[in-house]
C-alpha cells in the first residue's frame, strides 16, 4: 500500500487526540491496578506474590507480545486493530467483575486486558508515525502522556467507585468507559494514497505469470465443458432416435478427454506452487538466520549488553512501587484520613512531568543521554532503599513523586538505544530491549510480593528492588566509561539491515 507524504497536521492532530484518549482509556486501569490489588487481597485471601501476578501480567504481556502486535497492525491496519482491541479491553475488565478466583483474573485481566493494551499501543504509535514526520517527536510525546494521565485519574476514580459500588461495580463501570475506545478507533482513518491501485489489483500484480496461464487454461476448459454440455442437451431434445444416442457417446468421449487435460494442468499447477513455496521458505529461513546473526553481533557491543541487563533489572525493581505503594502505606498503619491524594496518582502525575523534563534535557547537545539515563537509575535505586524508612504519608508521597519522576526516563530510552547501536539498528535493538522490559514488568511485583509472604514485611523486598536497580545502573555506567569506547565503537559498526522490524513499548 502506498501512503501519501505525512501531512504533519490537519487530520493528524485528530489522530493525536484520539490516540491520547485511547492510551488514557486502556492503560488507566492496568497502571492504577494497585487500588484493585488491595481489594483482590481481601476478596480472595491469596498471598501477595500470587495476587501481584494479575497486575504484572496486565502491564508486561503487551511488551512480551510486541512482535505479534506489530504483525497484527501491519497486516490489518491500525483502525481495525484498535476497534477489536477496544472490545478486548472492555470485555476483559467486565469479565473480571465476575471472577470467582485469582486464576480467572490471570486470564481476564492479566492476559486479555494486557494483550488488548499492547495492541492499542502499537496501533496508536503506528498511525501517529504515518501522519507526522517533522513533528513526529512532539506527536508521540503528546500521546504517550495519555497513559500517565490515565494513571493519575484512574487511581482516584477506581477508589471512589469501589466505595460507591464495590469492586465488581467498579470493574463493570471502568469496562463500560473503555468502550469509548471504539469511537476513538473509528476515527483512525488510514493515510492512503488516492491514486493507489485497489487492493484486488495489487494482489493480482504480485502473482507469478505462470499462474495466469493456468488460470486461463482452467477457464478455457470450463467454457468448453459448458458449451459441450449445452450442445449435448440441445441435441438430446431435438433428436430422440438412435442418432441421438450416438451423439451423446461422442460428447461423453470429448468431455472425458477434456477432463484428462484438466487433470494434467492441475498437476503442473501443484508442482509449480510447491516449488514456489520451497523457494519462499528458503528465502525466509535465510532472513531468520541473518536476523539471529545480527542479534549475536549486537550483544558483542558491551554497552548494549549492559543496557539489556539494566532495563531488565530496572523493571524488576522499579515497577513494583506503582503497583504496591498503596499496600505499603496500609502495612505501615497509615490512616486513610491522612490521605490527601492516592499515592499512585502522585506517581502518575510525576511520571508525566518526568517524561517531559527528561525529554527536553535529552535535546540539549551538552547533555549525554546515556549518562542521564544512568543517573536516573542510580537515583531510583536510592529512592527504593529509602522506602522502608518512610513511616508517614508525607514521606511516602515524597518518595512516590521522586520515583514517578525518575520513571519518566522511558521518554529518553529510545535516545539511549540510538546512541548505543546507531539509527540503522534502532528497531532491531529496541525490540529486543522491550521484550526484556516486559519480562521485568511481569516478574517484579510477584517477586516483591513473595518477599513479603516470606518475611511478613516490605523492607527486605524493597532492599532487593533497590539493589537490582543499582546493580543495573552501575553495570551500565561501567560499560559507558570512556575506557570502553574503542571496543564499543568497533562492535557497533554493523552491516545495515535489509529489512525492518516494528515494535511496541509501554513508555
Amino acid at each position: 500500500m502506498v501512503f501519501r507524504k505525512p501531512p504533519d497536521g490537519g487530520w493528524g492532530w485528530v489522530i493525536v487526540v484520539v490516540s491520547f484518549f485511547t492510551q488514557f482509556l486502556c492503560y488507566g486501569s492496568p497502571l492504577a491496578v494497585g487500588v484493585l490489588y488491595l481489594e483482590w487481597l481481601d476478596a480472595f485471601g491469596e498471598g501477595k506474590g500470587k495476587t501481584a501476578w494479575v497486575g504484572s501480567l496486565a502491564n508486561g504481556i503487551g511488551l512480551l507480545a510486541s512482535p505479534v502486535c506489530s504483525i497484527c497492525v501491519s497486516s490489518f491496519g491500525a483502525r481495525p486493530v484498535a476497534i477489536f482491541s477496544g472490545f478486548m479491553v472492555a470485555g476483559g475488565l467486565m469479565m473480571s467483575s465476575f471472577a470467582p478466583n485469582i486464576y480467572f483474573l490471570y486470564v481476564s485481566y492479566g492476559i486479555v486486558v494486557g494483550l488488548g493494551c499492547g495492541l492499542l499501543y502499537t496501533a496508536t504509535v503506528t498511525i501517529t508515525c504515518q501522519y507526522f514526520d517533522k513533528h513526529r517527536g512532539l506527536a508521540l510525546g503528546l500521546i504517550s502522556t495519555g497513559s500517565s494521565v490515565g494513571l493519575f485519574i484512574y487511581a482516584a476514580l477506581q477508589r471512589e467507585l469501589i466505595e460507591l459500588y464495590g469492586l465488581d461495580g467498579c470493574l463493570l463501570i471502568v469496562g463500560a468507559l473503555s468502550l469509548n475506545i471504539l469511537a476513538c478507533g473509528s476515527l483512525m482513518r488510514p493515510l492512503e494514497s488516492s491514486s493507489s491501485p485497489p487492493p484486488e489489483k495489487m494482489f493480482v500484480d504480485k502473482v507469478p505469470d505462470q499462474y495466469f496461464v493456468y488460470h486461463e487454461k482452467e477457464k478455457t476448459v470450463e467454457e468448453n465443458i459448458s458449451i459441450l454440455e449445452k450442445g449435448y442437451i440441445d441435441e438430446k431434445c431435438v433428436n430422440n432416435g438412435p442418432d441421438g444416442k450416438q451423439d451423446s457417446i461422442l460428447n461423453k468421449n470429448a468431455l472425458s478427454s477434456i477432463n484428462v487435460n484438466e487433470k494434467d494442468t492441475y498437476k503442473k499447477k501443484v508442482v509449480e506452487q510447491t516449488n514456489f513455496c520451497k523457494q519462499l521458505a528458503k528465502r525466509k529461513w535465510q532472513l531468520y538466520l541473518t536476523y539471529w546473526k545480527e542479534t549475536m553481533v549486537l550483544f558483542k557491543n558491551k554497552v548494549f549488553s549492559a543496557l539489556f541487563v539494566a532495563i531488565l533489572l530496572f523493571d524488576i525493581g522499579g515497577f513494583p512501587p506503582s503497583l504496591l505503594m498503596e499496600d505499603v502505606a496500609r502495612s505501615a498503619n497509615i490512616s486513610e484520613d491522612d490521605y490527601y491524594m492516592p499515592l499512585i496518582s502522585i506517581i502518575g502525575i510525576m511520571t508525566t512531568v518526568g517524561k517531559l523534563i527528561l525529554g527536553i534535557l535529552a535535546d540539549f547537545k551538552w547533555v549525554n543521554t546515556l549518562y542521564l539515563y544512568v543517573t536516573t537509575l542510580l537515583m531510583t535505586g536510592v529512592a527504593l532503599f529509602a522506602i522502608p524508612f518512610a513511616k508517614s504519608y508525607l514521606t511516602l508521597a515524597m518518595l512516590s513523586g521522586i520515583l514517578g519522576f525518575l520513571t519518566g526516563n522511558w521518554s529518553i530510552f529510545p535516545y539511549v538505544t540510538t546512541k548505543t547501536v546507531g539509527i540503522e539498528k534502532l528497531t532491531h535493538a529496541y525490540g529486543i530491549l522491550m521484550f526484556f522490559a516486559g519480562l521485568g514488568n511481569s516478574l517484579g511485583p510477584p517477586i516483591v510480593g513473595w518477599f513479603y509472604d516470606w518475611t511478613q514485611e516490605y523492607d527486605t523486598a524493597f532492599y532487593f528492588s533497590g539493589f537490582c536497580v543499582l546493580l543495573g545502573g552501575f553495570l551500565l555506567l561501567l560499560a559507558a566509561l570512556p575506557c570502553w569506547n574503542a571496543c564499543t565503537n568497533q562492535s557497533s559498526k554493523l552491516p545495515p539491515n535489509t529489512y525492518s522490524y516494528k515494535v511496541a513499548s509501554n513508555a
